[in-house]
C-alpha cells in the first residue's frame, strides 16, 4: 500500500510539472513583448474580442459566466488583500467560493482557489489539459494561435469554477480594468476599487486620471460599485464614469464607524493599509449577501448609503494571504515580507515595519521588475536605517530543473542582473556608500549565472535568491537550513562581512519590492506552500 501511494504521488508530481511547463510555452518571449505591449496599446479594443474567442474555443460563453455570481474587484494596490477578505467573510457564511488572483507566490495553482484553497494538483492537471487541448485542437482552424499565459489562466479559472460549481466567484483584475481579459465578465453582481495609484503607466496611462479611466472599466448598467476613499482627481474620474454608464457608486466608511461590541477590531493582515480593504470587502460581501437573499433580482435591492450598521465578521481576522505584510519568525531571524511595488504601498510597507522591529540587526532584500521606479522606492526604504542592502533577481536558484512554477521567459537573466547591478548603485548613492565603478560592475553580467559579485560597503549582490538567503542567515534559520548546504563558493572576504549577522541577538530581513521576489523567498522559508 504504501509502494502504491508513493508512485501515485509520483505520477501526480510529474503530471503537475507537466501542465506547468506546458503553461510556460505561452508566456511572452523577451523578444516578443515590446510588440505585443505596442499592439495591446494602440488596438486595447481587440483584447477582449480575441479573449471572447478563445472563451469560445474552450466551449464557453460568456453567458454562462453570469452563472458565477460574480465579485469583480480591479485597484492598484490592495485589490489582492480585499478579494481575501471578501472570500473569507462569504466563506464563513457557509458559500462554496471560488477566487482568481494574481500572481502566484510559489506554484501556479495558487491563482484558482476553491473555499480558500489552490485547487489540487488532481484537479489542476485535469482541468488543465481539457482547456490546453481543445484550445490547442483549435489554432488551426481559427487561424489564431493559442492564448497568452494570463488570457489561459483566466480561461481555466472560469472553466475550473463552473465545474466544480461554486457558489461564488470573486475575481481579481490582472492589470488595469477596461480592456483587462477579465472584463469579458458582463454581469457580476457587485464591484470593487482598491486604491488607486500610479502603476502600469505604458499600459494603463501616465496620470492617476487615466489609470482611474482604466480602472473603472469593470463599470456596468444597474452593478453596485464601492471604491475605498481616492484623491480628489481620480475620484472625479470614477464618479463621472459610474454616470456615464450608469451604475451606483459608493464610497466606504472608516472601518471604525461600523458597529463592534467587542472593542477595536483585529485583522488577519497587519499593516494600517489593510482597514479600508477590509471596509471594502464588507460592503463587497453585504452587497452580494442582499442580492443572494433576494433571489438574484437586482431590482428589488434597496442600497442608498454605503452600510455603516453592518455588523463586523470574524472572518476579517481569520483572514490569510501570503506576501503581504506577513512576519514569519525563524529563531533568531524574522522575515518581514511585503510585495510592495508601487511608491504608495512602498509607503505603507515601510511604515510597517517601522512599528515591527526592535533595535536589531536590520537587513534589506529587495528587486524589483518591468517598468517600476527602483530608485523612487529605495529611496523610501533609506531612513529605515539598514545594516544590509542585499540585491538579488527573481531566479529561485540557480539549478532550474525543479522550477517551473517561478520560470519567467518575459525578461533575461543579463536583464535582471544588470537590475540588480543598479539598485546597487542608487542605494550606494542614498547612503553615501562609495561606488567603484569598472571590473567589479562588469563582474557579475559576464558570464549567464555567476557565482558572487564582490562586495562593496554593506550591499551585496546575489545570483538567485538562495545564495541570498543562505548569507544573510549564516544558518541560524533551522527550516532554510533544511534546504541544502550553500553551494555556492564564498571569499573569506565576503563570510568576514557577515560577521554581525552571526553575532546578532536578532536579525529583521525586510523582504519586498516584488511579489515574485516574495513568492522565490517564501518557497524555502514555509515549505507547505510548495507541498
Amino acid at each position: 500500500c504504501m509502494l502504491k501511494k508513493i508512485i501515485k504521488q509520483t505520477c501526480v508530481r510529474v503530471c503537475v510539472q507537466e501542465a506547468v511547463c506546458a503553461l510556460n510555452t505561452l508566456q511572452t518571449n523577451v523578444s516578443v513583448l515590446d510588440q505585443v505591449q505596442r499592439e495591446r496599446s494602440e488596438l486595447p479594443e481587440l483584447q477582449l474580442q480575441a479573449m471572447r474567442g478563445f472563451l469560445h474555443r474552450t466551449g464557453l460563453t460568456v453567458d454562462k459566466l453570469d452563472h458565477l455570481n460574480i465579485i469583480h474587484v480591479t485597484g492598484t494596490k490592495g485589490k489582492g488583500s480585499t478579494c481575501a477578505f471578501t472570500e473569507r467573510i462569504l466563506r464563513d457564511y457557509g458559500f462554496r467560493t471560488g477566487f482568481y488572483s494574481s500572481p502566484h507566490l510559489v506554484q501556479v495553482r495558487e491563482r484558482i482557489r476553491i473555499n480558500g484553497q489552490p485547487i489540487s494538483k488532481e484537479l489542476f492537471t485535469k482541468y488543465f489539459w481539457e482547456v490546453f487541448s481543445q484550445l490547442d485542437a483549435t489554432k488551426d482552424s481559427h487561424g489564431v494561435n493559442m492564448p497568452a499565459y494570463f488570457r489561459f489562466l483566466t480561461i481555466l479559472a472560469f472553466h475550473v469554477f463552473l465545474q466544480e460549481r461554486v457558489d461564488l466567484a470573486v475575481i481579481e483584475v490582472g492589470i488595469g480594468g477596461a480592456y483587462d481579459c477579465t472584463n469579458i465578465i458582463r454581469k457580476p453582481w457587485v464591484c470593487g476599487i482598491s486604491s488607486l495609484g500610479i502603476d502600469h503607466t505604458s499600459i494603463l496611462g501616465n496620470t492617476i486620471e487615466e489609470i482611474a479611466w482604466q480602472k473603472a472599466g469593470i463599470f456596468k448598467p444597474g452593478v453596485p460599485v464601492f471604491t475605498v476613499k481616492q484623491l480628489d482627481r481620480p475620484m472625479t474620474v470614477l464618479q463621472d464614469r459610474a454616470k456615464e454608464i450608469g451604475c451606483p457608486l459608493w464610497v466606504c466608511p472608516d472601518l471604525e464607524q461600523y458597529e463592534s461590541g467587542a472593542g477595536p477590531l483585529s485583522l488577519g493582515l497587519a499593516g494600517q493599509q489593510q482597514r479600508c480593504n477590509a471596509s471594502l470587502a464588507l460592503q463587497l460581501s453585504k452587497t452580494w449577501l442582499q442580492r443572494y437573499r433576494q433571489s438574484g433580482d437586482l431590482s428589488h435591492t434597496s442600497l442608498t448609503s454605503p452600510l455603516i450598521s453592518l455588523p463586523l465578521s470574524p472572518g476579517l481576522e481569520v483572514t490569510e494571504w501570503p506576501g503581504r505584510t506577513q512576519t514569519l519568525r525563524h529563531g533568531p531571524v524574522t522575515y518581514y515580507l511585503d510585495g510592495a511595488h508601487t511608491t504608495g504601498s512602498m509607503q505603507a510597507c515601510v511604515h510597517w515595519f517601522s512599528q515591527e522591529i526592535h533595535p536589531v540587526i536590520r537587513v534589506l532584500l529587495f528587486n524589483t521588475t518591468g517598468e517600476r521606479d527602483s530608485a523612487a522606492m529605495l529611496k523610501l526604504l533609506e531612513p529605515c536605517q539598514f545594516d544590509f542592502a542585499v540585491f538579488c533577481p527573481n531566479i529561485t536558484e540557480t539549478i532550474t530543473e525543479n522550477n517551473a512554477d517561478q520560470q519567467n521567459f518575459n525578461v533575461s537573466v543579463e536583464n535582471m542582473l544588470t537590475r540588480c547591478l543598479d539598485n546597487q548603485i542608487s542605494w550606494q548613492s542614498l547612503s553615501g556608500t562609495e561606488t567603484k565603478q569598472g571590473s567589479e560592475s562588469e563582474l557579475l553580467i559576464k558570464g549567464r549565472l555567476p557565482l558572487l559579485a564582490k562586495t562593496r560597503t554593506h550591499t551585496m549582490v546575489f545570483p538567485c535568491i538562495l545564495s541570498a538567503l543562505q548569507w544573510i542567515s549564516q544558518g541560524r534559520d533551522a527550516v532554510l537550513a533544511a534546504a541544502g548546504s550553500p553551494y555556492l563558493p564564498v571569499q573569506p572576504s565576503v563570510t568576514a562581512k557577515a560577521e554581525p549577522l552571526r553575532e546578532a541577538a536578532q536579525v529583521s530581513v525586510l523582504v519586498t519590492g516584488s511579489l515574485h521576489l516574495v513568492g522565490g523567498v517564501l518557497k524555502y522559508l514555509d515549505p507547505s506552500l510548495a507541498s
